[in-house]
Formats: structure tokens, C-alpha cells, sequence
């Protein structure tokens, strides 16, 4: 019986295990790049107030603030694609995908920001959090909804093909008797 709403047979689990493999890889990436030690003769003070960081870079002008909010808005973007990859659902709410994938997106890059207390030169920067936050939701917004209305209409030209046996709402809600075990006597 199918999952409802999920992609059926072989596409599903190419796209989960693709989906699954990339996301592990990036985060690998992510982990590696954010989590190791920087060898700097100073270190600036934790930003904990939101949006200061951001109000500075843009005080340098349009040049000198693409790339600190381009670095932010990017770093983990890809999660907003990958992560409904993993999950491998073609009729989901719209809404709904896109708060999961926004709360783990923050999540992640809470945990980031929180393990970066530990390492040498790095410093927790609130601003980076909201910034990959943004990102994760861009990428989400920008490819997600468009993917999966691809891949609809794709189901619906080849029948069969993606969405796997057909199934009634009947012959799910009806599947006959639970079994039940008889009792057996207690021994005297």
C-alpha cells in the first residue's frame, strides 16, 4: 500500500537516497568550513543583537555587503532543496514543507552557531543565524514548489510509472476484521 502522497516505486527511492546523500554531504561541508579553528591575530566580540551585523555591512555600501550576505544567505540554501528531497513527498501542503524546512534550517544553524563557541577564532554571530535561515527559505520557495509540480505532472503523463498501484480510499478504510488472540486459561 502507498504512503499517501509519496512518489511511488523506484523514483521515490532514487530521489530519497540522492536527496539523503547530498544532504550528508553538504552538511559535511558545512561542518567543515564552519566548525574549524581560524588563526587570526584578533577576534571580534559575539553579535547577539539581530540585524546589527547586517546594518554594518550594509553601511559599507552595495560591494562591500554582497559578499558577507551572500556567504550567509548561501551557506546553507542548499538544505531548502535537499531537505524535501530526503523526505520524497509530491502532495504535501505547501505551508507546511515550507515551516519544517525552515524550523530545521534554523535548527541547524543554531547547533552550528552553537558549536562554533567552542572552536578558536569564531565567534557566535546572531545575524548569521537569521541570514541562513533567509536562505534556506529563498532556495525552498524558489525550487521546491516547482520541482514537485513537475513531478505531478510527470506522474500523471505516465500512469503507473511514478504513482504506483492505485488505491481506493474504500479499500483502505475497509480492510476487514482485526484479528484477535483467544484467551488462554490460567493453569490451577
Amino acid at each position: 500500500m502507498q504512503r499517501q502522497g509519496s512518489i511511488g516505486g523506484s523514483a521515490a527511492i532514487r530521489i530519497r537516497v540522492t536527496g539523503g546523500v547530498l544532504l550528508a554531504t553538504h552538511l559535511a561541508l558545512v561542518a567543515w568550513l564552519m566548525l574549524r579553528p581560524l588563526d587570526v591575530p584578533w577576534v571580534m566580540p559575539p553579535n547577539l543583537r539581530p540585524l546589527a551585523g547586517i546594518r554594518a555591512d550594509l553601511a559599507l555600501g552595495w560591494p562591500g555587503a554582497a559578499r558577507p550576505l551572500g556567504e550567509g544567505l548561501g551557506l546553507l540554501a542548499p538544505l531548502g532543496v535537499l531537505l524535501p528531497a530526503a523526505h520524497g513527498r509530491l502532495t504535501v501542503s505547501p505551508l507546511a514543507s515550507l515551516l519544517r524546512t525552515a524550523a530545521a534550517g534554523a535548527l541547524i544553524s543554531l547547533g552550528i552557531a552553537l558549536l562554533q563557541t567552542g572552536v578558536p577564532g569564531r565567534v557566535v554571530d546572531v545575524d548569521s543565524l537569521l541570514l541562513n535561515t533567509a536562505g534556506v527559505v529563498l532556495a525552498h520557495l524558489a525550487v521546491v514548489p516547482a520541482g514537485r509540480s513537475w513531478l505531478r505532472r510527470r506522474a500523471v503523463r505516465e500512469p503507473g510509472a511514478a504513482a504506483g498501484p492505485a488505491v481506493s480510499i474504500a479499500e483502505e478504510l475497509s480492510q476487514g476484521r482485526t484479528p484477535t488472540i483467544p484467551r488462554v486459561g490460567i493453569a490451577p
